[in-house]
């Protein structure tokens, strides 16, 4: 299936119209402001100026979020969602110009219900707001992304971000029970509720969860909510290299009696640069060529301890240098900090050019893909960085060259594409958090057939017949 759109031009009429809707203060065209709204934390290298907005709306109401998408339905200019710009794939960057509509200022909780826990946010609201929220009530929220300081939560949701408790509990769509959601013609309809099941009909909810902002704008996010643990204690093991880290993993769940909430990976480079970004020592970065996070939860004190001693037993018979056990909120703390700061330190300080993957494999495919790796990156003079969540092998993989190299963007783009081919012999896909977004557009047609291409369009069209919301992303359409 192949489509031409057609779309009118932001003009002063527009804005005057926007105004109409949002306000003096709701609408900028201030170019300044245009600009650093139209992209997000992707090198602005991958692409150039002309994806940029005409216009900057601040929606703070669902009325207003309706009558925008009224209006640019009916005139045809195109609308992107955008949320605290924290996305690694470009999904926020106005593929077509147009308006971006920044829901920053949809930033409340709306309810917390203990009864039946669960919470209720508006999609502008930070994702460490909503775990603050819920530990304050002894419950647990948990969606947990490495970018939860500063990430909103609509974000999380429109890109089904996972981050470092998927193993236990699952990604953002997990946790996700309802949604109020404006579509594309500017109807306002709820997804979901507040029950646990529900089988009336298709999952909507679900279907918008990971859809990128190109089916609907949610407005308003029903979470669900747990018991909180009582006791957490991580561990970080050292270990002399990547094939006796990875192969320590398996024999931890099987041979443990406990279900780890989180397994993060770091390999020597994330983990020097790491250092070097926050000032600061991790134990073994010297020996070891890679360290694994381990986190358990429990509400007995002794039969978490029994449990600790039991991994930390496994890490060492299965080769590691050392256990470091991490079981006051200090030292805690210090460890998630150094996990949640690798991607930040290797954009501070690897060389500038770089490619940030995404990619997911079969857990029990990982060291076969690590070891491919190693060679892809020897065959192309390219260095590299990994690091990523083994409890569902999501691997970041950060590939990167000297600044001054010659012909630098093709020698990146050929590992890059073999890294791809890499992945889908082993059965992977793209992305597992960050999004196709534009960055990876034109990879997406490696990885479906142009059945599920084909289909995915027709769902694009039923929601949205003039692709005016977030068009240009999800898959190509030439």
């Amino acid at each position: 299936m192949k489509a031409n759109f057609s779309y009118t031009p932001v003009t002063e009429s527009t804005v005057n119209d926007l105004i109409s809707i949002f306000g003096k203060s709701g609408v900028s065209v201030d170019k300044e402001k245009i600009d650093a709204y139209s992209k997000d934390e992707v090198a602005l290298h991958l692409w150039d100026k002309k994806y940029s907005a005409e216009v900057v709306c601040f929606g703070e109401t669902t009325e207003q979020i309706s009558a925008l998408m009224k209006y640019a339905n009916e005139h045809r200019i195109p609308v992107t969602p955008r949320g605290a710009g924290t996305g690694l794939s470009g999904g926020a960057v106005p593929a077509c110009k147009g308006i971006e509509l920044s829901l920053e200022r949809m930033n409340h909780i709306l309810d917390f219900d203990e009864e039946n826990l669960t919470i209720t946010v508006e999609p502008g609201v930070v994702t460490a707001e909503i775990n603050k929220a819920a530990t304050d009530h002894h419950l647990l929220y948990a969606g947990d992304p490495c970018s939860g300081d500063a990430s909103f939560i609509g974000g999380n949701v429109a890109e089904n971000a996972g981050g470092n408790k998927v193993i236990k509990y699952g990604a953002t769509g997990s946790h996700v029970l309802g949604m109020e959601v404006v579509l594309p013609d500017g109807s306002v309809t709820w997804f979901g509720g507040k029950r646990r099941k529900d089988v009336t009909g298709y999952d909507f909810v679900h279907l918008m969860v990971g859809s990128e902002g190109t089916l609907g704008i949610v407005t308003k996010i029903i979470l669900r909510l747990l018991p909180l643990s009582s006791f957490v204690v991580d561990l970080l093991v050292p270990f002399p290299d990547i094939p006796t880290a990875l192969a320590a993993v398996p024999k931890v769940m099987t041979l443990g009696k406990a279900i780890p909430s989180s397994i993060e990976f770091m390999d020597k480079p994330s983990m020097l640069l790491t250092e070097k970004y926050l000032q600061t020592k991790f134990p073994y970065t010297s020996e070891a060529k890679a360290h694994i996070i381990f986190q358990y939860e429990g509400n007995n004190r002794d039969h978490l301890a029994d449990e600790i001693e039991r991994i930390g037993d496994i890490c060492m018979e299965s080769g590691a240098l050392e256990v470091f056990v991490a079981d006051n909120r200090t030292t805690r703390d210090k460890l998630w900090k150094g996990r949640k700061s690798v991607a930040e330190a290797v954009w501070a300080f690897a060389p500038v050019q770089l490619a940030n993957e995404d990619v997911v494999v079969p857990t029990g495919s990982i060291p076969d893909f690590m070891d491919q790796l190693e060679l892809i990156c020897r065959r192309h003079s390219v260095d590299y960085a990994a690091y990523g969540h083994l409890g569902d092998g999501n691997m970041h993989v950060t590939l990167y060259i000297e600044k001054d190299t010659p012909d630098w963007h093709s020698i990146i783009e050929g590992a890059r594409l073999e890294v791809y081919e890499v992945v889908k012999k082993l059965e992977g896909t793209l992305t597992g958090e960050h999004g196709v977004g534009l960055k990876r557009l034109k990879y997406v047609p490696s990885f479906l057939d142009e059945a599920q291409i084909d289909l995915i369009r027709r769902v694009k069209l039923a929601f949205d017949p003039n692709n005016i919301l977030n068009p240009g992303k999800i898959v190509p359409w030439e």
